[in-house]
């Protein structure tokens, strides 16, 4: 803005002040070395700003801080959405190829499925051209077999006169070699007078035998016309048997193929949908975002920046004030003083010296844990008996960290007592100390297997979703000693956490864990139900000896079957670790 100088004898305008024509030429020379090709161009862009702008704060002193405290809270929002983008980038980056992935299989299940059914079709009408040649040959067959009857009938009909009129020759030759001077013996004219009679008897006999057996023949043609022969029959029934079994292999191979796609494409769905769904959310975070809290104000209350930033690294605000209100209520030490290596001292704590405290988290603790659970087992199994938690949690730690294996185990300890409000963490720190046997764990783990591996049966189709009705059969038949309430509850649990309103279950979703690594509603109250049964049966069992210390095997029994349960037969499944539970009792 121009201004007009008052008083001065030579009149004109004023021009502008120096300082400002200094930033703008610095301004203007920065912006012409810069190449708009050039990688990150809008950041050396801003950066040139950035330099006149500081420049322009420190030559106004009366208003530095606040010009300060304004350029300070732009950079802190802009680095904060750097980060929110470079964060996302990944996600969408990887939601892309997961599609196209599926999209890519879906293709190619969609190939390999027309192929097949080409193949089908072909081998289908193959077969129904051999069945067609099969029915020529034996029609053909059949009309031969019919003409050579009426000949064999009419070559015997002929034979027959031939025999007969033969045979009459024979008998008037023999009547006229006589003269009626000669005279034969009596004996011979009453043989020579019977034959013709006997012959006549024996014709007549022999025609109603031709005619007895042509009726019987002409029985047997109509009800035996249209039977092929034995051998024919076993050969189409091969073939037909082969045709039967490579049309079900082929069906079954069919039906799998289908399952696999059908999910593959519910995937595609789910996939499809969570990406939208978090393109929707990035575009809301970009268009408009609440205020964070300033975290970086913890610093001090938190032993410097550096420290606050190893604790804050990767936490949700929730997570974050969780562990500031730790940290204010009671502050844990940074090192560690060894246990020392007495027998007293448990041996995954046999370390001199001091060590230092690595703050786990919750997230590590559950890590370590799982990590330890799942090499015992492995080391269970290829031993074949089980070993002592607290000595393969010494061995774990050791071929793990080496050296820094005492660090690991105080700061293992640490975080155990820190998240003891935690059942599968309290439930480890339990089996270590040996306050409960470690079978309790292994039965746990074993009944939420066996109930998935009933679920999975019971997916008849392999969808992966079970409606209600086939939902509360399998819990039936993996749990058949609960109550029908209990069963009514573990499946209102189910529908709640899937958020299902009576359709479909996706069961398979009901093992997910949170972010700490926890089993969800559904799970837990499978495992406090199982809790609860194991009590009620301890209970039972105590009340059955009333208390004794020591009993005998007769009694024993006498409990046992007192309490639906026979010996020699084990523990009901269903009751969840009843076996570990009642000999640790």
């Amino acid at each position: 803005m121009m201004c007009y100088r008052c008083g001065n004898e030579f009149g004109g305008l004023v021009g502008k002040p120096r300082f400002l024509k200094q930033l703008e030429t610095y301004l203007k020379r920065e912006l012409q070395t810069l190449d708009p090709q050039q990688p990150k161009f809008q950041e050396r862009k801003l950066q040139a700003y950035r330099e006149v702008f500081d420049c322009f704060i420190d030559d106004f002193k009366t208003y530095k801080p606040l010009l300060a405290a304004i350029k300070n809270e732009y950079e802190i929002t802009l680095a904060y959405l750097r980060e929110q983008i470079r964060e996302l980038e990944p996600l969408h980056a990887r939601l892309a190829l997961v599609s196209e992935q599926c999209e890519k299989r879906i293709l190619s299940l969609q190939e390999e499925e027309r192929a097949e059914i080409r193949a089908l079709k072909q081998e289908h009408q193959h077969l129904r051209k051999v069945v067609e040649n099969t029915r020529g040959i034996q029609s053909a067959l059949q009309a031969q077999v019919c003409c050579l009857q009426k000949d064999l009938a009419s070559q015997y009909l002929m034979y027959r006169d031939e025999r007969d009129a033969r045979k009459l020759l024979i008998s008037n030759l023999t009547s006229m070699s006589y003269g009626p001077d000669e005279e034969p013996d009596k004996g011979q004219d009453e043989v020579e007078l019977e034959d013709p009679v006997k012959e006549k008897l024996a014709l007549k006999v022999c025609r109603e035998d031709l005619t007895k057996a042509q009726l019987e023949l002409n029985r047997l043609h109509a009800e035996y016309g249209d039977v092929v022969p034995r051998r024919d029959l076993e050969i189409l029934d091969r073939i037909h048997k082969d045709s039967l079994l490579k049309m079900e292999t082929l069906q079954k191979d069919f039906d799998q193929m289908k399952g696999e796609y059908d999910t593959l494409l519910e995937v595609h769905k789910q996939v499809t949908s969570q990406r939208d769904s978090l393109q929707g959310e990035l575009d809301g975070f970009r268009e408009a975002y609440s205020p964070r809290p300033d975290w970086e104000q913890c610093a001090d209350m938190l032993r410097g920046s550096k420290h606050w930033a190893v604790l804050f690294q990767g936490q949700s605000s929730q997570q974050r004030l969780a562990i500031l209100l730790a940290e204010l209520g009671g502050k844990t030490s940074e090192l560690f003083t060894g246990l020392g290596t007495f027998d007293d001292v448990p041996i995954y704590l046999r370390y001199e010296g001091q060590f230092k405290n690595l703050r786990l988290k919750k997230a590590d603790v559950v890590r370590i844990i799982k990590e330890v659970w799942k090499e015992k087992v492995i080391d269970n199994e290829k031993r074949d008996e089980r070993s002592d938690l607290s000595e393969f949690l010494h061995k774990h730690l050791e071929s793990q960290h080496g050296e820094k294996a005492g660090e690991w185990a105080y700061s293992l300890i640490e975080g155990i007592r820190q998240y003891q409000k935690d059942d599968f963490v309290s439930q480890f720190n339990d089996i270590l100390t040996g306050k409960v046997d470690e079978s309790v764990y292994h039965s746990e783990t074993h009944l939420l297997s066996n109930l998935l591996k009933v679920l999975i049966h019971s997916d008849s189709t392999e969808s992966g979703m079970l409606c209600i009705k086939d939902f509360r059969d399998a819990l039936k038949t993996a749990f058949p000693l609960k109550k029908e309430q209990d069963i009514d509850e573990l499946v209102t649990t189910a529908q709640a956490e899937l958020n299902s309103n009576g359709g479909s279950l996706p069961y398979q979703r009901l093992y997910a864990e949170d972010a700490d690594g926890k089993h969800r509603d559904f799970l837990s109250l499978v495992k406090r139900q199982a809790v609860t049964e194991r009590d009620m049966y301890i209970s039972q069992l105590r009340t059955e000896l009333d208390g004794q210390v020591e009993v005998t095997e007769a009694d024993l029994r006498v409990a046992f079957k007192n309490t639906g349960l026979e010996p020699n037969y084990g523990f009901p499944d269903s009751s969840g670790g009843a076996r570990a539970a009642h000999n640790k009792s």
